[in-house]
């Protein structure tokens, strides 16, 4: 009875403890909110930098944008550039990072897959390589090394050696923002950016609107991404654009750089090609910019010396 009788006192005397217990800290909290604040310990000031805005923002519909990409395709036939190329390599699991020389080069294209480039060898000029594509195959000479290279357009099986899984595919997606098809779906989205401006060393708000290509998996309501690409909202330029792969992986992404005008072509001055899954890194610096030429099949075609032996890839 005495032990049963402690815990029934016990429980009788908890709640006035519970009562007098809030009312003691309700009363030193109200002190504290009241010197805190005078002895400036709650919060600090600083003064940040302040992004400037750009001069013109243009309104566009996902409409508007898509009509913009597709004129600006089908008035392209053609395109002619002189470019300096550079080329990185990367090894993740080595930790190990390859950077070429950059080297003077020619790109030709012709819709709806034609491509060719060559590469000189700085400041000598002599021939580094060719490449050339129909769209299906492609055919590699390195003429520095005298051995040539045949295989598909895009690459079936990956090799270990990054160089052999350079193909057209890419390049030519890059080169230039492609217009959509008739069956692609599409949806905008608008987002801020805040960059820095290294030369005059302050910061640049970039509002831009971003358009998402997509696709429906066969058989599926599902959605596949095939591009996304931003557009500057002061000039409604694409600045960027990622491509990705039939499993949703981002494949190629391509950056533009400022456009300039090259006779009457307007055209970034860099196109900054990036492979994350092959991990190289090319950058073309454009020098001159040509389109609509008429360039001929012969054009388009390498002539390998008979002694060379042809190697196929995959």
């Amino acid at each position: 009875m005495t032990a049963a009788h402690r815990v029934d006192g016990a429980s009788r005397d908890w709640p006035s403890r519970q009562w007098r217990l809030p009312r003691a800290i309700s009363r030193v909290s109200a002190m504290a909110l009241t010197i805190l604040p005078l002895s400036g310990c709650l919060f600090t000031t600083r003064k940040l930098p302040v992004p400037t805005a750009p001069s013109v923002t243009q309104t566009a519909s996902a409409e508007d944008l898509v009509k913009k990409l597709n004129e600006r395709w089908d008035g392209l036939k053609t395109l002619y550039a002189k470019v300096d190329v550079q080329l990185t390599t990367k090894k993740s699991k080595e930790g190990l990072e390859k950077s070429w020389s950059s080297f003077p080069g020619i790109i030709m294209m012709r819709k709806p897959e034609m491509l060719r480039v060559y590469g000189r060898v700085p400041v000598i000029g002599s021939p580094m390589f060719n490449m050339a594509s129909d769209g299906k195959t492609f055919t590699l000479y390195e003429n520095a090394k005298n051995v040539a290279y045949k295989g598909p357009y895009v690459v079936t099986h990956k090799s270990a050696n990054t160089i052999e899984n350079i193909r057209p595919g890419f390049f030519l997606d890059a080169l230039i923002v492609r217009g959509l098809k008739p069956e692609d779906e599409y949806m905008k989205t608008a987002d801020n950016d805040t960059v820095e401006d290294a030369k005059k060393k302050h910061l640049l708000l970039v509002q831009e609107y971003i358009l998402s290509v997509m696709e429906h998996k066969p058989g599926s309501q599902e959605l596949r991404p095939i591009r996304v690409i931003h557009f500057h909202r002061d000039d409604l330029m694409p600045y960027e654009q990622d491509l990705y792969d039939e499993q949703g992986n981002l494949e190629t992404e391509v950056l533009y750089g400022n456009y300039e005008d090259f006779g009457g072509s307007r055209y970034p001055k860099t196109v900054t090609i990036k492979r994350p899954l092959d991990e190289f890194q090319i950058v073309l610096t454009v020098e001159t910019v040509k389109e609509n030429l008429d360039l001929k099949d012969d054009q388009f075609q390498i002539e390998i010396p008979p002694e060379v032996k042809i190697q196929t890839l995959q």
